[in-house]
């Protein structure tokens, strides 16, 4: 592919490339993702929705994902090789566009991941000045930025659980910034998104995933850290 360094020019202590939400944005989504998948993917679908469908290309968004999908940050060099480095490790991925979603923001993506038997999607919303929103994954509501620690549990939908849950993490001193949950149906499955303002401690960590009513855990630091 041709060399597309104009629009890599700038170098700075926060991002690289033309724009904060065609880069810095874009990166710290697929880095977000990544988490939420747990492992390095080895398959991607990007799918960039409105504004971003028009520019990904020349506004080297098409690199930035990339690049937050090998876990570069938004500073490193590297991003503007992204595609070879991708290649370097067996990163399969595909870019696909839509121009017209309506009910999207006009900085939205789409992010199939694959990694051996896991699977996720995400989507992401670059809102300016390097700012993101996760609003959704695997079909659920979301809605955090990835700046503050995070945990995303996925339990019964069983009476208590979100008030017993909020008191182990008091318990650490964890303070909660926010918190959604998001369910399938009454009954069904749900899905907690909590952010907060400091880390949490291994052993509480542990503890959350002995429960028997809680199926899964991941936990997210702060992915500029």
């Amino acid at each position: 592919m041709a060399e597309r360094s104009s629009v890599f020019d700038m170098i700075g202590p926060v991002m690289i490339g033309p724009s904060s939400s065609h880069t810095a944005g874009v990166v710290r989504i697929a880095r977000a993702a990544i988490r939420i998948l747990g492992a390095p993917p080895e398959e991607a679908i990007v799918t960039f929705y409105n504004s971003f469908a028009r520019t990904y290309e020349g506004h080297g968004s098409d690199r930035a994902i990339v690049a937050g999908l090998l876990d570069f940050k938004t500073d490193d060099k590297r991003i503007k090789d992204a595609f070879a480095h991708a290649a370097d490790r067996g990163l399969k991925y595909t870019f696909r566009s839509i121009g017209n979603a309506s009910t999207m923001h006009p900085n939205t993506i789409r992010l199939n991941l694959k990694a051996a038997e896991r699977e996720v999607e995400v989507i992401g919303q670059s809102r300016g000045g390097g700012v993101i929103r996760i609003v959704e994954v695997d079909g659920f509501a979301s809605n955090f930025s990835a700046t503050l620690h995070t945990l995303i549990i996925d339990a019964g939908d069983v009476k208590g659980s979100i008030a017993f849950i909020a008191s182990v993490l008091a318990h650490d001193e964890c303070n909660i910034a926010t918190m959604n949950v998001s369910r399938k149906g009454r009954h069904e499955q749900a899905r907690q998104f909590i952010e907060m303002d400091s880390g949490i401690k291994p052993i509480t960590l542990e503890y959350l995933r002995q429960l028997s009513w809680v199926k899964h855990v991941v936990y997210i630091p702060n992915i500029d850290l």
